[in-house]
């Protein structure tokens, strides 16, 4: 593959970028321009008028795509072939199959690949269909812990917190993932643990920070003279350390081909979901992101929603020059959704080298953040509007509210006043103002987009977990990075067991050896 930089679509959107259209000019942003840039696609719309793309830049972005064959390898991917490798050296070598997992509504395009893991997937769909139905007959728990961290904690828990409204009653999940201890002992205060059920979710069953906490968990079950296999459940890979009947109520499995910030529509998130929404209103989540699935092998960019994400995003990253964007919901519901979109994007696409080995001379992925609106627009829209650096932002918003419960207060909805202000803060980036007084001028030219749904229920959560992932998995084909390995999570990792090995011999008398990790020992020595 020809290198990013010398792209026929690169070399002329650079030329494009030279001078990008000036939103704040008289006429440049219009009602006219705002309909004709929308997508729409699994009950969601995207508005993309308000970022600083003509239809030329639109044109070659397109071009980009085809030129890198960003549908086919999607194709590929969502078929079985291995996408996770890099080439000549040590890696995963593996398919993504996340896909996979909510495909069970319409196969007729599948690989047999694709549709085996399907089959696995459908098969654990009906295990936990069965183990609910017997929890449910029994009335025996109330509460759920989920024990699991980074891509086994952040998916499930924003989706969790996503659709409460949609919660069965009497249903309550507590998510414990940090290995600080206070983290625990806060959940285990406050549930009954005759009433709990606690999923330790962990793909190799050696995950230290779960397995730690795992037992944390346990020695309470243990104190309060309950056995902890009967209130404990494994999400974890077939034949691991934790696929074992004699310590848990029930075992559920994922495999190798679902990376982590990819899990939340397998067990990982499954059980948890499924515990709380119910299985109906479970698949209904799987069957928006199936939906949203099927759009991303689409060429035309008026319904494929996440190619067209991924190329405004590539076109303010590496043709704009803009480092960062911040995923604002206008949406409490949604108000963990960034954090998990921090780990999706930023350990996909934070890469250095391409999928040959090869440093590469271009930028990758942005950093990403975010939090909801109103409340960020009385804390840090300040910079985003006046500050030195310029903020890309992508914007969710929804025309009706998910309780339907509001009240009019000066002629308004509290839905109308928040949809209004999502609205209003989209133009005034886009605008800006002029002004005589240096205090009061807003450059403008900051650009944003807006995904909007009708309303946040289970299958619009769904098409908007696809959609991302998509628009992540899309930006990494046209870099032609990996987006399905993190190596760059293991460093650290290694260094903390070396620490903890010290720790170890500490609290048993050991002398410490001079040699071993003496960067290490030099903190210790001060934590005496």
């Amino acid at each position: 593959m020809t290198s990013f930089r010398h792209l026929k679509s690169v070399i002329r959107l650079n030329e494009l970028a030279e001078d990008p259209i000036d939103l704040t000019e008289e006429g440049a942003l219009t009602p006219k321009r705002i309909d004709g840039m929308i997508a729409e696609a699994a009950k969601l719309k995207l508005f993309y008028g308000t970022e600083r793309v003509s239809d030329n830049v639109v044109g070659a972005l397109q071009d980009l795509a085809e030129e890198t064959q960003a549908v086919k390898k999607m194709e590929a991917m969502q078929h079985g072939q291995v996408v996770n490798f890099i080439e000549g050296f040590e890696s995963e070598k593996r398919p993504a199959l996340h896909t996979a997992m909510r495909d069970f509504f319409d196969q007729r395009i599948s690989s047999d690949t694709s549709q085996a893991a399907t089959q696995l997937a459908y098969k654990e769909l009906e295990k936990l269909r069965a183990f609910l139905n017997d929890v449910e007959s029994k009335e025996q728990f109330t509460d759920l812990v989920q024990i699991g961290i980074g891509g086994s904690e952040l998916g499930p828990k924003a989706v969790y917190i996503a659709l409460e409204a949609y919660h069965k009653p009497n249903r309550r999940v507590h998510f414990l993932s940090n290995v600080d201890p206070d983290d625990g002992a806060q959940i285990f205060h406050r549930v009954n643990l005759e009433k709990t059920l606690v999923v330790v979710v962990s793909k190799s069953g050696s995950t230290l920070e779960t397995l730690t906490n795992e037992q944390f968990a346990k020695e309470y079950f243990v104190k309060a003279g309950l056995n902890p296999k009967n209130h404990f459940v494994a999400v974890t890979g077939k034949g691991s350390p934790m696929d074992d009947p004699q310590q848990y109520l029930a075992s559920f499995y994922i495999w190798d081909y679902i990376g982590g910030r990819y899990s939340v529509t397998s067990m990982v998130g499954g059980v948890t979901l499924a515990f709380a929404l119910g299985m109906d209103r479970f698949l209904e989540f799987l069957r928006g992101a199936n939906a949203m699935d099927k759009m991303a092998m689409k060429n035309d960019l008026k319904c494929n929603l996440s190619l067209l994400s991924a190329l405004l995003g590539i076109w303010n990253r590496n043709f704009l020059g803009l480092p960062t964007v911040a995923i604002i919901p206008y949406s409490q519901a949604l108000m963990r959704f960034p954090a998990h979109l921090q780990q999706l994007d930023m350990e996909s696409n934070g890469k250095r080298i391409d999928k040959r080995g090869h440093d590469v001379d271009f930028d990758t992925g942005p950093i990403i953040w975010g939090e909801p609106g109103t409340n960020g627009q009385h804390s840090f829209y300040q910079s985003i509007h006046q500050g030195t650096t310029v903020v890309p932002l992508e914007f969710i918003g929804f025309k009706d509210s998910q309780y339907k419960e509001d009240v009019v207060y000066s002629g308004t909805t509290c839905q109308e006043k928040l949809l209004s202000n999502l609205f209003a803060q989209s133009i005034a980036l886009a605008v800006g103002q002029k002004s005589a007084n240096p205090n009061q001028f807003f450059p403008g030219n900051r650009p944003n987009r807006i995904l909007f749904g009708h309303r946040l229920d289970p299958f619009v959560m769904g098409a908007i977990l696809s959609y991302y992932e998509h628009k992540v998995a899309f930006q990494g084909f046209i870099w032609n990075i990996n987006s399905f390995d993190q190596e760059g999570v293991q460093l650290g990792k290694k260094l903390a067991l070396k620490i903890v090995d010290q720790f170890a011999a500490k609290r048993q008398g050991k002398s410490l050896d001079p040699k071993n990790f003496p960067l290490g020992q030099a903190y210790l020595r001060h934590i005496d």
